[in-house]
């Protein structure tokens, strides 16, 4: 990615972005992600881009970045098509690569190397930035984000998602690059982090003067730092990918319930789910999980001589109940230990201290550490959702997907179809899952998990990149299931899903110690 011609350390002039006819179909897809977009950004413009999952947002800023694929002369990338143009700054974004920051939904993907300092400044060292000015852009970056009592030489590997999506967002900030695409930057984060992050994106732009094209659900977080939104509307048929475009107030108040029926999160909105049912089903409130002074790491214990020596855990005396019929929210700040607790509570992560016991019902296994258990036991009574849904996949379609897990236990997967359609899913049986939306991504996830019937159902940011609709409809299937007898923990930042689901919140206190 070099850019020697910014000189020495001078951020990127901003860019501009016309678009003309642009769209974009996945290999693999039949219709396209994009169609027919026609749009114009100014050097210096703030754009939020909005819409419902699956309109194509992450589509266009990958493009944007100049990484959606190399096409040839005839404008095909192997079985993807392109049309129309897309250019930044009056060339093709692939021309541009390295002029353009961006923030992918998945941070994990974006760690490049084990060191917290080396990788918030391996965009800015690949751009050619001298050294003593990187060093002090990466110190001045760090602390923007919120990690800066966190020493240069810290693990990657030992960050929490929210962590690591700070860290990305750290090395952006670094390079002070003239377009700065953001990819559902807050959705990982504490209330706290999400207004740290948004505050530390604005002062970037206000020294910098870049662009900014940024993908958020929710409209609030961003109202009063851009200057436009730009509303997509899935595309395969539409005359121009633009719904609406316009000034953040006047785009809101004239067109509130439309954006609202469209799935967007306009302020002070949240919509309807399905109420809890009166009468509990049978065995609700039974005890299916539990845990007892659990102290929990992501490390390996390791050895010292003859001697096995515990990691260093980055919670300790976690007590916690799942009941059927129950939800279980894990609350708290990023690098609190939340998806580690609930990996270990889920049996895939051994305790480095205390107990996890299961009393489901099982003809054998009860009363142990459900990480004892065999690979079938385990998948069949408690499914996990990990945070990055790419990390479940194991095939090269949805549909199979979906069939893999019941069919691995023997039976004939009798619930895909509801699945497929009851999350919106139906469409995109044959697609990849590595070409789906985030949202989209992250629904199957969920599916997948479900399509085996598990006792206990453990999610992981499960509302992370749907819009309204596509939330209402999880948040609406999760309280079937709860009033059914599963039992729902879900590790989650989202209070309106929180609130919707009902059961108990454990808090969990920002961790005093973190494994190294």
């Amino acid at each position: 990615m070099p850019a020697a011609s910014q000189g020495a350390g001078a951020p990127a002039r901003p860019a501009a972005i016309t678009a003309r006819g642009w769209g974009w179909r996945h290999a693999g897809r039949s219709k396209p992600a994009v169609n027919a977009l026609n749009l114009d950004i100014s050097p210096g413009e703030r754009v939020l881009l909005l819409g419902p999952s699956g309109a194509g947002k992450s589509t266009l800023l990958h493009a944007l970045a100049g990484v959606l694929g190399d096409v040839n002369d005839d404008g095909e990338a192997g079985d993807a098509d392109e049309a129309g143009s897309l250019l930044v700054d009056g060339e093709s974004p692939r021309a541009r690569r390295g002029h353009a920051g961006l923030m992918q939904q998945d941070p994990e993907t974006q760690v490049v190397l084990s060191r917290l300092g080396d990788d918030a400044a391996f965009g800015a060292e690949n751009l050619a930035v001298p050294r003593d000015a990187i060093w002090a852009r990466v110190h001045e970056a760090l602390d923007d984000v919120g990690l800066a009592h966190l020493p240069l030489d810290h693990p990657t590997s030992a960050l929490s998602g929210g962590q690591k999506q700070r860290l990305a967002l750290a090395g952006i900030l670094a390079m002070r690059p003239g377009l700065i695409l953001l990819d559902e930057p807050t959705a990982n984060l504490d209330p706290d982090g999400v207004l740290e992050v948004r505050d530390a994106v604005a002062r970037c732009l206000d020294k910098t003067g870049a662009t900014l094209v940024v993908v958020e659900h929710r409209v609030s977080v961003w109202k009063d730092v851009v200057d436009r939104i730009v509303v997509l509307q899935p595309g395969s048929a539409a005359e121009d990918a633009v719904l609406l475009d316009g000034p953040p107030d006047r785009v809101l108040a004239e067109a509130r319930t439309m954006l609202a029926a469209a799935g967007v999160w306009v302020p002070g909105y949240v919509p309807a789910t399905r109420s809890r049912a009166a009468v509990p089903a049978a065995g609700a409130g039974n005890l299916l999980l539990a845990a007892e002074q659990l102290a929990v790491s992501r490390e390996r214990p390791r050895r010292s001589g003859f001697r096995k020596v515990p990691p260093v855990p980055v919670q300790e005396g976690l007590t916690a109940q799942v009941r059927a019929g129950q939800a279980l929210a894990i609350t708290g700040p990023n690098g609190a230990g939340k998806s580690t607790f609930a990996l270990t509570l889920a049996g895939l992560l051994e305790p480095v201290a205390g107990t996890v016991s299961a009393t489901l019902d099982l003809s054998r296994g009860a009363g142990i550490d459900p990480y004892k258990w065999k690979a079938e036991q385990l998948i069949s009574r408690v499914g996990t959702v990990f945070q990055e849904p790419e990390h479940q996949f194991v095939t090269g379609k949805v549909l199979d997907e979906l069939r893999f897990g019941p069919r691995h236990l023997g039976h004939g997967g009798e619930r895909v179809d509801e699945l497929l359609e009851r999350l919106r899913l139906t469409a995109l049986v044959d697609a990849n899952p590595y070409t789906l939306s985030g949202g989209e991504k992250r629904r199957l996830s969920v599916a997948t998990v479900l399509a085996a019937s598990p006792q206990v159902l453990v999610l992981d940011e499960p509302t992370f990149g749907q819009d309204a609709n596509t939330w209402a409809e999880l948040a609406s299937f999760l309280s079937e299931l709860l009033d059914a007898g599963t039992a729902v923990v879900s590790v989650t930042h989202d209070a309106e899903f929180t609130a919707a689901l009902g059961g108990a919140e454990l808090r969990m206190a920002a961790a005093e110690a973190v494994a190294p």
